[in-house]
């Protein structure tokens, strides 16, 4: 059995026969296929913020630093939870994270002494960009993000659910991702948040 074969259990069992066949293409191309896969405009005009919607600003907090500022910034919350009309008895909050100008974090590894050679940054960027890297989230411009992003998946905020908008939510999107770029964006905060390889015996041990 191949990978094609044992993907199937691993798929969203609520895509059209025709979209699973395409998610199952895109990641048999996977990462040669990340620069124009990644978007849709199919859920551009609806006013549910869904998982990995690039929004245009949220506000930033990078404790212990106390500024307020505000940055694009991509939804990590899972779509479900941050619904309005699901009701719940506790408020929910949204989770995201700010996403980065590639450039710039291009140009502050330049002015540090991590990288001894240009070879060596290339290599790590390349790696980057072909989503290698376990906690950086790489974006190819697309939708409306017009410039090459990253997400740090260590650097998560979190608002409370009304304060986003929905009746403004075509002017504030920036992207949604595709049926292949969620599975991406899921395999990602699955490697990053959820390793079992972590090497640690959690033996019940001795009870104290």
């Amino acid at each position: 059995m191949n990978w094609r074969d044992d993907i199937h259990l691993y798929l969203p069992k609520y895509l059209s026969e025709e979209s699973t066949k395409e998610l199952i293409k895109n990641i048999g191309e996977f990462p040669n296929n990340i620069s124009n896969s990644l978007y849709t405009n199919y859920l551009y005009d609806t006013h549910t913020v869904f998982q990995g919607d690039g929004l245009k600003s949220l506000k930033i907090i990078n404790l212990p630093d106390m500024k307020i500022g505000e940055a694009p910034s991509i939804i990590l919350s899972n779509t479900c939870d941050i619904e309005p009309s699901n009701k719940r008895p506790f408020p929910s909050q949204v989770c995201y994270a700010p996403i980065f100008r590639l450039e710039k974090y291009i140009d502050s590894l330049k002015q540090s002494d991590f990288f001894t050679n240009h070879e060596s940054l290339n290599q790590h960027i390349e790696r980057l960009k072909q989503q290698h890297i376990t906690q950086i989230l790489y974006l190819p411009i697309g939708g409306g993000l017009e410039y090459e992003g990253i997400v740090f998946l260590d650097r998560i905020n979190n608002c409370q659910n009304r304060s986003i908008s929905r009746d403004n939510m075509k002017q504030n999107r920036l992207f949604s991702l595709s049926n292949y770029g969620h599975y991406l964006l899921l395999t990602k905060l699955s490697i990053h948040f959820s390793r079992l390889q972590e090497k640690v015996d959690r033996n019940l041990g001795i009870a104290l």
